[in-house]
């Protein structure tokens, strides 16, 4: 026995020992009900603790293989809980089957509940919670020890709780908070986003291990410097400048300033995006000593907002945002679309005579003007061949005018080259070739998990490009299939049949003229 009883307290050490190193509530909730259920040999645990109306909630349920369990696995007896509430008692029966106190009560009945043992949280004499084990196979298997070793478990754990409720409490409202230096080192340590805190004269007094990741100063102790030295910016970024007068307001109007952003030289990573959220450091007494900054690192959320910012360069950003990222996976679905292809005519013969910068920038002019063209008709950009570019329309969302709006997007492209031509020398003068088809094709995700590209792929997007190798200067053509949908809407001029390139029978093809009033 005296045996049983030293492992125990071993045991009861080491787990105390668990809980107040961890202030992330699920973690000390798992540790603290997986290791009751081990020293009480329970077939089931549950804690249950107060919420922020005063109702007893039930936070976490285990069972003896370390699993948590379904709701319809965690009955138990309102009964015993109940009076460990109302009392502020532990309880421990047995038997509950045999127990006068519970024998008779529907819910020991029914769910044949037997040993059971339940204690109070409590955390200044008030209950926030209770501690409920049974096990519905043995009785017996309780007793006064185990009781005496549950409610000293119980004692610590209800604080260790506490402070792991009170700290997610608190960093909802970190930027409010102006106390900093009161917090218990466990939790300034465990907190995600950087803190720092500075006198009167911006030497650092605090800083937390995340402030020293954050900042590249591992293996350096923040303490001592100057403001200066951790927020300095090497390209003279006006926001820099602007922040230790913020600093200054802060500590003068005792006013918290959230939400500042601000690019500072990090040694080994180079540029790097804060955010800081700036608050007056207070005594004991409410004067301000200095002030408290809170700062999170925003460089890769930069990042992926570049990248979003690209993307809306080739896909409409009304088709992004109806997007579904979980549920894009590699492969193709067959769908109907209307492609649209358009080159530049005039391009290889201003590139001879060209410096490379030029010829570029002159490319991109035309090709921004027809990518804009389609992404202003919520189409989707394939991709830029050279001085061609590839598009089509009604996927991955469903247009109904897809057509339409291709045809709209080539008529733009045609009416911004005539503006371009108002801007560039006439040296730099060039034009679009358009073709326009509607067809079955094959859209998807095409690549590896770490470079896709979203495509289309079929015989009606090769043929919308012979259609367009067919046309002429500033030239529309439409195929007969495309030209069905729009037919009422749009203006042309037969060309009669057209023998394409890699077509076995020639093609009816139409030359858009315009849209009708």
């Amino acid at each position: 026995m005296d045996l049983n009883r030293s492992e125990n307290i071993l045991a009861l050490t080491d787990v105390i020992q668990a809980i107040n190193s961890s202030l992330e509530l699920n973690e000390v909730l798992r540790i603290v009900m997986d290791t009751i259920i081990r020293l009480t040999k329970a077939e089931r645990g549950f804690l249950m603790l107060r919420n922020e109306n005063g109702q007893f909630v039930n936070y976490i349920a285990r069972n003896w293989e370390q699993e948590s369990l379904d709701p319809s696995e965690s009955a138990v007896s309102q009964t015993v809980i109940n009076r460990v509430f109302s009392d502020g008692e532990p309880v421990l029966t047995t038997n509950a089957q045999e127990d006068p106190r519970f024998g008779g009560h529907q819910s020991v009945i029914i769910h044949n509940l037997r040993a059971i043992l339940c204690v109070p949280l409590k955390v200044k004499d008030e209950i926030t919670g209770v501690i409920y084990t049974d096990n519905r196979i043995q009785a017996g298997i309780f007793t006064e020890s185990e009781r005496d070793l549950l409610i000293t478990f119980a004692n610590h754990a209800a604080v260790a709780l506490e402070n792991a409720r009170l700290f997610e409490s608190l960093r909802r409202t970190l930027a409010e908070v102006t106390e900093l230096k009161n917090l218990m080192d466990n939790v300034f340590e465990s907190m995600a986003s950087g803190v720092i805190t500075a006198d009167m004269q911006s030497k650092i007094s605090l800083g937390n291990r995340a402030a020293q990741s954050i900042l590249g100063r591992f293996d350096e102790n923040l303490i001592g410097l100057q403001l200066e030295e951790l927020l300095q910016n090497q390209e003279n970024d006006p926001d820099n400048c602007e922040i230790f007068e913020d600093i200054d307001r802060v500590r003068q109007s005792d006013k918290p300033i959230t939400g500042k952003e601000l690019k500072i030289i990090v040694p080994n990573r180079g540029s790097v995006a804060l955010s800081l959220n700036l608050s007056p450091l207070k005594d004991g007494s409410l004067n301000t000593q200095g002030v408290a900054i809170v700062l999170d690192d925003l460089t890769e959320k930069k990042r992926l907002e570049a990248q979003r910012r690209l993307f809306e360069r080739m896909v409409s950003p009304a088709v992004i945002n109806q997007l579904d990222p979980d549920k894009l996976q590699l492969g193709g679905v067959r769908a109907d679309i209307t492609s649209l292809f358009s080159d530049i005519r005039g391009f290889t013969r201003i590139s001879e005579g060209l410096d490379p910068i030029t010829l570029v920038s002159i490319l991109n002019r035309y090709l921004a003007e027809a990518a804009d063209a389609v992404l202003n008709q919520e189409g989707t950009i394939d991709k830029f061949l050279g001085d061609a570019v590839m598009a089509w329309f009604n996927a991955p969302m469903p247009q109904p005018d897809h057509t339409l709006r291709a045809v709209r997007a080539a008529l733009n492209i045609r009416s911004a080259v005539q503006r371009l031509h108002e801007e560039l020398p006439i040296e730099y003068h060039l034009s679009f070739g358009v073709g326009i088809h509607y067809g079955e094709a094959v859209l998807g995700l095409v690549g590896t998990e770490k470079r896709l590209e979203y495509t289309a792929i079929g015989d009606s997007v090769n043929t919308a490009k012979r259609i367009q190798e067919n046309s002429a200067a500033n030239q529309i053509l439409i195929s007969e299939a495309a030209y069905g949908l729009v037919a009422d809407k749009i203006l042309v001029n037969s060309l009669g049949k057209i023998q394409m390139k890699g077509k076995a029978e020639p093609m009816q093809v139409y030359e858009i003229l315009g849209l009708k009033s």
